[in-house]
């Protein structure tokens, strides 16, 4: 018999990134003397083949990435089958993974410790163990420690007759338990802490997540289960281990972590939806909570006015949120300003104080504090808020309070003049739908269709410059 054939690449050991050659440093997480040589089988072992092929049926769902193919046909006799969906139990969950997750798909979800990802997903076990046989495999953590967060702290109820709890860490354990159990549902946390027997290597290495993240794909694509794998990150939060996972799965879902409660869930790859929908949760006692009206997580919520605190509406993904943006400015202490940031990119504020004090003719010799409520972090391109940064320098400048109806929405331009922004007009109606009365916008944005999410004594002020937003402030 021929001999197996050995494919042989050069693997990052810090961001798992693939090379056809040896290389000094990573171009992707740009690490130096990282890259070393990988050496993979080009088929897998007997053994595991003979696990997952043992009772399988001859009729196989098909469409998925994985399934065993039947030879070439022509695309007339090829049989279109539509993704069916079921929730998760977790309204926003099922806005990330597009109305509900795909059964049938593999799903991996990566997120600093402490993020809450098994949290999230016990929470899901004991949603999907109500209607479908569903395995956890645990290999972090022991039977006793889940248990006592499952129960005790987050009071969940599962479904005995269909849920299943394992702590192995063999996938050749994990392929048997599916097969003799029929589990439709299967939750492998974390693929790190998996191995195999087929392949050498210790738990965690690129060769060990490789073969073991195949195998489950295989195993799940041709018994019609439903994977979600949990995977560790590196020290950039970024996803860790080969990035060839990133071509396995069907869905890549990180969980970001803005302050001690807020999480974010993003998608940056989904077969079976977009990938600009955000989920919002806030961290309880009880466990990962789904919020409705994320705005108000960045809202400080208080009725008394404060000077130095605006509010803009930004993008994010899919949604339009409400913020706040606070801005203190007091007198140089030594013998030069200080400007800090937090969340508001360095830069939009250099310039915002620039164009303050050459048009609009304001002074911005103070120490400047700028910070968004909520721990919300957004990207050095975002120019949506110039005109809230504005005004809440102008109010904590003056001492005077902002009316706490009113929104700013628009970028600043070099010259002076606001500019128009993408999609103000769904940002007009967030703000609209919140019940706030002045919506102050660029001149060149405003046109009549917004009047028509207009109620009561709400108005839209279109402004042309900074000078007529310093004169409507005064």
């Amino acid at each position: 018999m021929a001999k197996a054939k050995t494919k042989i690449s050069y693997v990052c050991s810090d961001c798992g990134a693939d090379y056809t050659k040896w290389q000094g440093q990573c171009g992707e997480c740009k690490a130096w003397n990282t890259i070393t040589e990988f050496r993979e089988a080009s088929s897998t072992s007997k053994s595991v083949n003979a696990a997952i092929n043992r009772n399988l049926n001859a009729t196989q769902a098909g469409g998925y990435a994985g399934v065993t193919s039947n030879g070439v046909q022509r695309i007339s006799t090829v049989q279109v089958e539509h993704a069916q969906r079921v929730s998760t139990g977790l309204s926003e969950l099922d806005r990330v993974l597009g109305d509900g997750i795909t059964l049938g798909s593999v799903v991996l979800i990566s997120g600093d410790p402490g993020s809450g990802k098994t949290t999230l997903l016990t929470k899901v076990a004991s949603v999907m163990s109500q209607s479908m046989s569903t395995l956890y495999v645990t290999a972090e953590e022991s039977l006793s420690q889940w248990a006592k967060r499952g129960i005790e702290r987050l009071n969940l109820n599962f479904n005995e007759a269909n849920f299943l709890l394992s702590d192995t860490d063999s996938i050749e354990d994990i392929v048997d338990q599916c097969i003799e159990n029929k589990v439709k549902f299967l939750i492998a946390d974390s693929i790190q802490a998996f191995e195999s027997n087929s392949v050498d290597g210790s738990a965690g290495g690129v060769t060990q997540v490789k073969t073991c993240a195949k195998i489950l794909n295989r195993l799940c694509k041709q018994h019609g289960i439903t994977l979600i794998l949990v995977g560790q990150v590196n020290k950039n939060s970024q996803m860790a281990g080969p990035q060839t996972l990133k071509h396995i799965i069907d869905t890549a879902i990180h969980i970001e972590v803005n302050d001690a409660s807020v999480r974010i869930l993003r998608a940056d790859k989904n077969r079976f939806g977009d990938t600009e929908q955000v989920g919002i949760f806030q961290m309880t006692e009880k466990g990962m909570r789904s919020v409705d009206n994320p705005s108000r997580l960045f809202l400080s919520g208080s009725e008394e006015h404060f000077e130095g605190s605006a509010i803009s509406v930004i993008k994010d993904g899919a949604r339009n949120l409400l913020i706040e943006i606070q801005a203190l400015a007091t007198e140089v202490e030594g013998e030069k300003s200080i400007r800090n940031c937090i969340g508001i990119s360095y830069s939009r504020l250099s310039l915002i104080t620039a164009v303050l004090k050459k048009h609009g003719g304001i002074p911005t010799y103070y120490d400047i504090n700028i910070s968004l409520v909520g721990g919300l972090k957004m990207a050095d391109s975002e120019t949506s808020t110039d005109m809230a940064v504005t005004a809440a320098l102008l109010s904590s400048i003056n001492s005077k309070p902002l009316p706490t109806d009113a929104v700013f929405i628009g970028e600043l331009a070099l010259t002076g003049e606001l500019r128009q922004i993408p999609q103000i007009v769904p940002r007009v109606r967030e703000a609209l739908s919140h019940g706030k009365k002045q919506i102050f916008i660029p001149s060149v944005a405003y046109h009549s269709s917004m009047q028509q999410f207009v109620k009561g004594d709400q108005k839209i002020i279109p402004l042309k410059n900074v000078k007529e937003l310093i004169e409507a402030l005064q």
